[in-house]
């Protein structure tokens, strides 16, 4: 139990952060089912009232009855009903989505905080799996598992002194009753759903991953005679998926019997509890009725709450696999870079990197040094370490063995906030947003003014193309950058870079996806702007030395050796 607070108590806490819209939910909510109740109960009354009223007139019986109070209380809770209902909707809708807005935030702040080794270990799918459905399962922690069963206690607790006004006896039977059937759908239903809804989550994404196998790799299942078998694959872990919903649906469906069973048991022991006390005319015929409408109104502030604490499992896994994303960081303190300097020098000290399971180390006893505002190129064929060394330097992967010193400091030890002021890294994997050209080159500077992104165009040889754009600025890149060819997506996210002001370059294949004058310009603009500034050139190999101008240094990487015997 220990365990389950803990891997639940750090969500706790970021929802109840916001603990006055909780309660204020709740209240709503409460005050719904309240209004709902006092509805139901009280024309039950009102109808049995005029019915008694009816049959003693006709009976030639002296008789009266006042219409109009019970009348306009009717209406009254009809209509606090409609607008109680309309106004928790509404608030609690938008609770949720501010919640949910908290919940991504915190884990998409976690997210970055990975090092590369540790996203590399799972799929782009799989990470945006936890920003959607582990938070959308998450979210019924709020909707469906706190704020409901509160509400559902308190107005079983309202309802049992309210008939306790008339009916002592029933009452006390009703509150018994009603708060051990609360606490068996929701502790125990909690306990009887979890495995199979902790595995459900499971269960489905692993099928996601199959199902995206299927269709990504379609090609390579074709070329080796294999899409049956792994579509029979597929197939068997969609039976198991199937049939673990099957037993869910089941418990879910006995649940609800149950529920129903126990109220159906209930009312009719308030109703023989009630005829009692009337047949000794301690209560009059239209509070009997209005007290069993009253308890057969439960039903439904109960109905909601059997299936959603089955689920209480996919809540809890989701739990914990958001909790793992949230690493305890090994740096114990953090240091700031030197604010004057405006390049940084580089040392690598016997720096060796092996990936988890790994047979082979990636980088092999590096050591080497790079003066401060100096620039090198390092070449390799693929695989030889180039991406990893450029994440080693960017503090975003911790050596296996050996230091990494920037300005004398490790990256590791520089806070996030520093190293994105400091380090800039252009990948060869070209990431831009659903959105114009201006949002993309503003991320990296939202300060920038409408000349400045201009300049920044002019430099990579984008600016004639976006001015014969309709749009110019406002020219929607599409996802990824589908509107735009590799280069001017490659070119664009250069321009973003050249906006920023960082000591530390790493440019990983500037010049792929252009043409030789289009290179030469970027090596001219390239050139100018890194005056000053520290800078690594990553190539498979050096096509153009006129693209290198002012390269002091020629490194090499073979098979995870730095080999610095070369200088341009």
């Amino acid at each position: 139990m220990k365990q389950f607070y803990r891997d639940f108590a750090p969500w706790l806490k970021l929802l109840l952060r916001r603990r006055q819209r909780f309660f204020v939910g709740a209240l709503l909510v409460w005050v719904t089912l309240l209004a709902g109740l006092s509805l139901l109960g009280l024309s039950g009354w009102f109808i049995v009232s005029c019915a008694l009223a009816g049959i003693a007139l006709a009976a030639g019986l002296p008789a009266s009855l006042d219409v109009y109070v019970p009348g306009g209380g009717i209406r009254f809770f009809a209509l606090l009903r409609t607008v109680a209902r309309y106004m928790e909707r509404l608030y609690n809708h938008n609770t949720v989505l501010t919640l949910l807005a908290d919940l991504r935030y915190r884990v998409f702040g976690d997210l970055t905080r990975l090092d590369d080794a540790s996203l590399k270990r799972r799929r782009a799918s799989e990470w945006l799996s936890r920003l959607t459905s582990d938070i959308d399962n998450l979210d019924n922690l709020y909707l469906r598992l706190l704020i409901p069963p509160i509400a559902a206690l308190l107005t079983i607790l309202g309802v049992s002194a309210f008939i306790a006004i008339w009916l002592p006896v029933a009452a006390a039977v009703v509150a018994v009753v009603l708060t051990l059937l609360w606490a068996i759908v929701t502790v125990g239903y909690g306990w009887l759903g979890f495995a199979n809804s902790y595995q459900q989550v499971s269960d489905q994404e692993e099928l996601r991953r199959l199902v995206l196998d299927q269709v990504q790799a379609s090609a390579e299942l074709l070329s080796y005679q294999t899409q049956g078998w792994h579509r029979q694959k597929v197939a068997q872990h969609e039976a198991q998926t199937f049939n673990n919903q099957q037993r869910l649906a089941i418990k879910s469906s006995v649940g609800n019997a149950f529920l129903s069973g126990v109220t159906g048991c209930l009312l009719i022991a308030t109703l023989w509890i009630g005829s009692i006390a009337l047949s000794a005319e301690e209560v009059v015929g239209p509070i009997l009725v209005m007290a069993v409408i009253a308890v057969l109104g439960i039903n439904e502030v109960l109905a909601l709450l059997p299936a959603a604490f089955l689920k209480l499992g996919s809540s809890y896994g989701a739990a914990q696999r958001l909790n793992a994303l949230n690493v305890n960081q090994s740096v114990t303190e953090v240091v700031e870079l030197p604010e004057n300097s405006k390049g940084h020098s580089l040392q690598f000290d016997h720096v060796s990197y092996t990936y988890p399971e790994a047979v082979s180390p990636a980088l092999i006893n590096l050591h080497a040094i790079l003066p401060a505002r100096s620039r090198v190129v390092i070449t390799g064929v693929s695989g030889s370490g180039k991406s990893t060394l450029a994440s080693l330097v960017m503090g975003r992967t911790a050596p296996t063995n050996g230091v990494i010193h920037v300005a004398g400091h490790s990256p590791l030890y520089v806070s996030p906030e520093d190293r994105a002021e400091h380090f800039a890294l252009l990948t060869q994997q070209t990431d831009l947003f659903d959105g114009t050209l201006e949002e993309n080159l503003r991320i990296a500077k939202p300060s920038a003014t409408e000349e400045e992104l201009w300049q920044a165009l002019s430099r990579v040889a984008l600016s004639h193309w976006v001015q014969q754009q309709p749009k110019q600025l406002l020219t929607h890149v599409g996802e990824k950058g589908q509107q735009l060819s590799g280069g001017q997506a490659r070119r664009v996210a250069l321009a973003r870079l050249m906006l920023r002001n960082p000591a530390v370059v790493l440019l990983d294949e500037p010049f792929a996806g252009v043409d030789a004058e289009t290179a030469r310009h970027l090596a001219a603009s390239l050139d100018q702007w890194l005056v000053g500034r520290t800078a690594i050139f990553l190539l498979h190999q050096i096509d153009d030395v006129a693209l290198l101008p002012n390269v002091a240094y020629q490194w090499r990487l073979d098979e995870g050796r730095l080999i610095t015997d070369t200088t341009v």
